[in-house]
């Protein structure tokens, strides 16, 4: 079983982008706001979008099953009030459930939440816990700056999360660390604040880190696109922790923290893995999403990070741990959703 923790629905078909240019308007306009949050997608729609993109590389590919989010870039916390970003995340996160429904094998879903700078995290638990309880989501995409590129929050460490952590540990949910679109003109939306945001969070967690897990033993994250730049500095993200008198970061974070494998080319993940225990790696591409094209001379596609893991000297025990293990031990309700569905 290959399990990919990271892909999102960037193929959607266009009523969904519509119904939120709409909704965007509607913000100075009351009257072009959409009367209904029904998208008048049809089935075969959905169909159409997904056949001839994610399940069909996942066939071509080799995977199993894709724990499915809403598009990243797409969740815009900066835009609009409390409601719209309620409304925004309702409709991105049913639309993923109809995916889940007519692929109950293929995908899994996770969930946007509806943040605002600085909001009450109400709406987002309540959306969280929806998510969960009717609609069999395992995940869920917390923005550590929902200001988009601005930073203008509290850092993940400050109590003001503590509300929605209550929630994830109640209800057996981690939660990966995303960012979404950057109305920052210095940092490029995937190229920069993706891996900024990544990198930033895993900052925090090293100086608020004792605190945090201390008061949330059971509270999981997992850092993506192979954890920023962590991995390539984690002699400094160490050597800083041992400063701050902190301890090592393997006793500090690491049974708390995860890294996925939304990396590029070969000796990135080789070095994510020399770098990273096994134990806290988790299979991911994000496919289809930062990267789409195809390698000039390899033929492949950049997001095939399957490829890449195969080129590695991995022990089988390891391959296992980042392809199903460690996905089935971070997302705990995981294994029973695929036990309903009747996936091997």
């Amino acid at each position: 079983m290959i399990i990919d923790c990271h892909g999102h629905y960037t193929t959607a078909p266009k009523e969904l982008l519509t119904f939120r240019d709409q909704q965007l308007a509607g913000i100075t306009d009351k009257s072009r706001k959409p009367s209904s949050l029904d998208l008048g997608i049809t089935d075969d729609q959905i169909r159409a979008s997904i056949d001839n993109y994610q399940l069909k590389f996942q066939k071509e590919r080799g995977t199993d099953l894709t724990i499915f989010s809403p598009r990243a870039a797409g969740m815009a916390h900066h835009i609009g009030d409390a409601q719209v970003q309620q409304d925004w995340a309702r409709v991105c996160n049913d639309l993923i459930a109809r995916v889940c429904g007519l692929y109950p094998k293929n995908f899994i879903g996770a969930a946007q939440l509806p943040q605002v700078p600085g909001g009450d995290l109400a709406p987002a638990i309540a959306e969280l816990e929806r998510t969960v309880k009717e609609l069999g989501f395992v995940g869920c995409n917390v923005n550590p700056d929902p200001s988009g590129g601005m930073w203008t929050g509290k850092p993940m460490t400050d109590r003001y999360w503590y509300p929605l952590y209550e929630k994830m540990v109640e209800l057996k949910v981690p939660g990966m660390v995303h960012v979404s679109n950057s109305c920052n003109a210095c940092f490029h939306t995937t190229g920069a604040h993706y891996i900024n945001g990544d990198t930033t969070a895993f900052m925090q967690f090293i100086t608020g880190g004792q605190q945090l897990f201390k008061d949330f033993p059971e509270l999981t994250w997992i850092v993506p696109h192979g954890g920023g730049a962590v991995p390539y500095h984690w002699g400094r993200y160490r050597g800083l922790a041992l400063d701050a008198k902190l301890g090592e970061l393997t006793e500090l974070l690491l049974k708390n923290v995860y890294f996925d494998t939304c990396v590029y080319h070969t000796p990135g993940l080789e070095l994510l893995t020399k770098v990273i225990p096994t134990d806290n790696i988790l299979f991911a591409s994000e496919m289809v999403g930062a990267v789409k094209g195809i390698h000039p001379n390899t033929g492949n596609y950049f997001d095939d990070t399957k490829k890449y893991l195969d080129q590695l000297n991995l022990a089988e025990a390891d391959k296992k741990k980042i392809f199903e293990t460690n996905a089935l031990k971070v997302f705990p309700l995981l294994g029973k959703v695929m036990k309903e569905r009747g996936i091997a």
